[in-house]
């Protein structure tokens, strides 16, 4: 059991519109997928081959306060910012220019040793950071500090004995969500001919569907 990446980062717009002309019009990210209805929408970027970004639409909602990357701030805990990367130092600064070229403010290229940086905000004032690395950690947890935490040194994996363990595990008969506010996209999308079940997925409803006639037979 792993967690294998992340899945996406849900962020708030009150103009999904501006929102989509600097993501993917600007940035290049692909719009992968969306819903909307009653004053609502959720649309997806992709980012790479298996991370998205995702934005909210509110009437109501307002632009997050400027705040530079890495800022100190006493407002209550949340958000700093999002990284992207690229493979390239010639990425790096395509991608400094085209946001230059288009009126943002980049901040960058700046060195912090193991990447390299350019900083800018989109229309919503969220800030945002691409980084191309310049060197791999051979030896993790590799830390540069004057008093490394204590709890550093126990090692780079999961360290056992400080959480319970697993009694009762969730059969898989039991495997089982609710609907929630984008339950319609799967119908959506397969009547409209524009996405596919996965197979684990299609699988897992039919096991389902066995046991449920197996259940009413007995």
């Amino acid at each position: 059991m792993r967690l294998t990446g992340v899945n996406h980062l849900a962020f708030i717009t009150n103009d999904l519109t501006k929102t989509i002309r600097f993501w993917r019009d600007l940035l290049g990210l692909r719009l992968e997928a969306g819903i909307g209805h009653e004053g609502y929408r959720h649309y997806f970027f992709k980012l790479g081959e298996a991370n998205q970004i995702a934005f909210f639409e509110y009437e109501e909602a307002a632009p997050m306060d400027y705040k530079f990357h890495g800022e100190r701030s006493s407002a209550p805990l949340g958000f700093d910012h999002l990284s992207m990367s690229v493979d390239s130092v010639e990425a790096l600064f395509a991608f400094k220019d085209k946001l230059e070229a288009a009126g943002v403010k980049v901040h960058g290229a700046v060195d912090h040793g193991i990447i390299w940086s350019i900083y800018f905000f989109d229309p919503n004032n969220i800030p945002l950071e691409i980084s191309w690395e310049t060197m791999a950690v051979t030896s993790p947890p590799a830390m540069d500090e004057v008093e490394p935490m204590a709890i550093v040194a126990e090692g780079a994996g999961p360290q056992p004995g400080h959480w319970a363990d697993v009694t009762n595990p969730t059969p898989r008969g039991k495997f089982t969500a609710h609907g929630g506010n984008a339950f319609t996209m799967r119908e959506t999308f397969i009547r409209e001919g524009i996405g596919e079940l996965k197979p684990d997925f299609v699988a897992l409803m039919k096991e389902q569907t066995l046991g449920k006639a197996s259940d009413a037979a007995e």
